[in-house]
């Protein structure tokens, strides 16, 4: 969730968001293997999963959500590379990834440094100044987040059978990518397998600030318009972040300025 002032808050983090993107350009397609190989490999897969059929083994469930971090801070644990080699998550792993994600120690710092600046803005002047209003501030900017991702990335999603993770394109030119990733803020995956509109995202980012506004937040800010701002913002707001997450690998390899080859053998 974003803070009441909205846009000041959203315009700071989507200009710092910009800046690591552009170290990401040019984001170069990844090397094919030869043709004869491709053949050879898929030939050897399906022979594979036809003669054994097996249900996922405990290593491949425990892949199933990403060990990542944006930025070696931020938990990035619902980005995955690859969307056929995954099981599906059950309504159980997707709690429990969210609670591990709105849990982890470095949320509360996160969390602390956007109270900080809500106070630095002086947003929701009911609050007031000092260690008691920054209090506050952090209390409910706490209480947003948690209630937008746990509807968005668990409760929603166990629902509707939708998958919450967001699968890398990870291919094709920056322009394709991006145009990917903004794409996924409309499009999920379900746990079928199948594509539809991500319901999860849409309503759940909706139904959060509709929550929160009108709970704890000043009743004067309880208003259907700062609603419906809110929520706007903060759709903006998940969109760009998909954007971060299509192209942090490429951000980690120029910051560590590693050629994408060395980083793809090292992977495999």
């Amino acid at each position: 969730m974003t803070s009441r002032s909205g846009l000041p808050l959203a315009g700071l983090l989507a200009e710092v968001m910009t800046a690591l993107l552009i170290i990401a350009l040019p984001a170069r397609p990844q090397q094919q293997p030869t043709a004869s190989t491709t053949s050879v490999d898929q030939g050897k897969a399906a022979e594979n999963s036809n003669t054994n059929p097996k249900a996922p083994t405990k290593d491949e469930r425990e892949d199933s959500a990403s060990n990542d971090r944006l930025f070696f801070a931020l938990p990035n644990y619902l980005t995955v590379k690859s969307a056929d080699k995954l099981p599906p998550l059950s309504a159980s792993e997707k709690f429990k990834t969210e609670v591990r994600s709105q849990f982890d120690k470095f949320e509360y710092p996160w969390y602390g440094t956007l109270a900080g600046i809500s106070q630095a803005e002086n947003s929701e002047r009911q609050f007031g100044q000092g260690l008691a209003g920054y209090s506050k501030r952090y209390g409910t900017t706490f209480g947003d987040g948690a209630i937008e991702n746990f509807l968005v990335a668990a409760a929603l999603p166990s629902m509707l059978r939708e998958d919450p993770r967001y699968f890398r394109s990870d291919t094709g030119s920056f322009a394709r990518r991006a145009g990917y990733a903004v794409s996924r803020i409309f499009i999920t995956r379900t746990d079928s397998g199948r594509t539809e509109f991500n319901y999860s995202e849409i309503l759940g980012s909706g139904f959060a600030a509709g929550i929160s506004t009108y709970t704890f937040h000043p009743r004067a800010d309880r208003t259907l318009l700062n609603a419906a701002s809110v929520w706007g913002t903060q759709v903006g707001l998940d969109t760009f972040t998909l954007v971060v997450k299509e192209f942090w690998p490429d951000i980690h390899r120029k910051l560590h300025h590693k050629p994408r080859v060395e980083a793809q053998a090292r992977g495999n």
